[in-house]
């Protein structure tokens, strides 16, 4: 039977690509919920192409103007808000819920998915990295599969298939460097938002490249994997693999290194989320070793890319911190996107802001709530004091 899928944030870039991946496989796929923020005219096309049984607008303003354009599909429900978006997931006709939304907003979709026993493939890091401990003792107690599907995780993920935990003893995600690997620190204060959204390897949403850029994504990633993979922070590494080539690695306790390889394609990874234990056929574009001369690697730069290091740091301290780390960087993200603030003012907002929020050592969802609030309005203060 073909497996049903709930794809919230469609319009997004591992939306549209989960899109694709579905259409080259009518025949194991079927969407039945699609949900986007506010892009109402891709997802108007979507809902059309794809004909699921439910569309959602989170922006509520929007609803009308949707319900009206799908007026000749009487077959697909229409709903809009944030609290329809949360709800649809524990829908008894889903099999799976892949999470594409962006930053905090994609917690409470999860939380209800992981609650209605779903099969959870995660895009949305941001749910783990703010709430990792919570997701995780939820899953854990609904026994909810989490399947990763960022390159860097599926590739930890693939080869951990068949190994023990025990074995493990250190797992190395890659980075590509982004596009300023190169640059000296003093140049990093003059790069413009363009500049930084020109990935040398991935077509990405703004704000991931964004995070790509300043090596936030990677943070990101390190604190996500050690809720994925139940591990503690000095078993999780990074290296600079510019060619992107290799996307993680994993090595054991005899000292063997598995590695996931492959061309940098998201959509390899959602495929495998989706189709898991299986592996399925496709015409995506092999890898031939014969083309790449070499393929290099580096120990990243974390005075040069603080984000990094401060993703350490609050991995270590734990509670609420990465939490606050996760709101401020998306409140100093979207600013640097408006071209209001600098490149090298991104991490200096997340620091000021974690100095500035209470820290709550065993937070309930409640406290993350709070805390993600309280952040995003000292971040958006500090940032009005460096514009005077």
């Amino acid at each position: 039977m073909k497996k049903k899928i709930a794809l919230l944030g469609s319009t997004g870039s591992i939306g549209r690509q989960t899109l694709d991946v579905v259409a080259q496989q009518k025949e194991k796929f079927e969407i039945s919920v699609l949900t986007a923020n506010q892009n109402i005219d891709l997802l108007t096309q979507q809902a059309i192409d794809f004909q699921p049984s439910t569309v959602i607008i989170a922006d509520d303003s929007l609803y009308s103007r949707l319900k009206n354009r799908l007026s000749n599909f009487p077959n697909i429900k229409v709903r809009a808000g944030l609290k329809s978006l949360a709800d649809i997931v524990k829908s008894p006709e889903i099999d799976i819920v892949l999470t594409a939304m962006v930053g905090f907003a994609g917690l409470k979709p999860t939380l209800n998915a992981i609650e209605a026993g779903k099969t959870i493939a995660l895009a949305n890091k941001e749910t783990l990295v703010v709430a990792g401990d919570l997701i995780s003792k939820k899953a854990k107690e609904r026994n909810v599969a989490i399947l990763p599907v960022d390159s860097e995780h599926s590739a930890i993920f693939q080869c951990l298939v068949g190994e023990e935990k025990s074995s493990v003893e250190k797992i190395i995600l890659t980075a590509s460097g982004g596009p300023f690997r190169k640059k000296l620190f003093e140049e990093l204060k003059f790069v413009t938002k363009n500049e930084a959204l020109n990935h040398p390897n991935w077509a990405m949403g703004n704000k991931i490249t964004i995070d790509s850029a300043t090596l936030m994504n990677k943070g990101l990633e390190v604190i996500e994997a050690k809720w994925l993979f139940d591990l503690q922070f000095h078993q999780i590494s990074v290296v600079v693999h510019p060619q992107s080539i290799i996307h993680s690695l994993v090595q054991f306790c005899d000292s063997s290194i598995k590695a996931q390889m492959g061309f940098p394609d998201m959509r390899l990874p959602i495929l495998y989320a989706l189709s898991f234990p299986k592996r399925l056929k496709t015409n995506f574009l092999r890898f031939d070793f014969s083309n790449f001369s070499s393929l290099t690697f580096e120990k990243p730069d974390t005075k040069k890319f603080r984000c990094l290091e401060i993703a350490y740091e609050c991995l270590k301290n734990g509670g609420n911190s990465a939490c606050v780390m996760n709101a401020a960087n998306e409140i100093a993200v979207q600013n640097f996107l408006q071209e209001k603030i600098s490149f090298l003012e991104i991490p200096e907002i997340i620091e000021h802001t974690l100095l500035h929020v209470s820290f709550v050592q065993h937070p309930d969802l409640f406290d993350y709530q709070e805390s993600d609030q309280i952040a995003r309005q000292i971040a958006s203060e500090r940032i009005k004091q460096l514009l005077r």
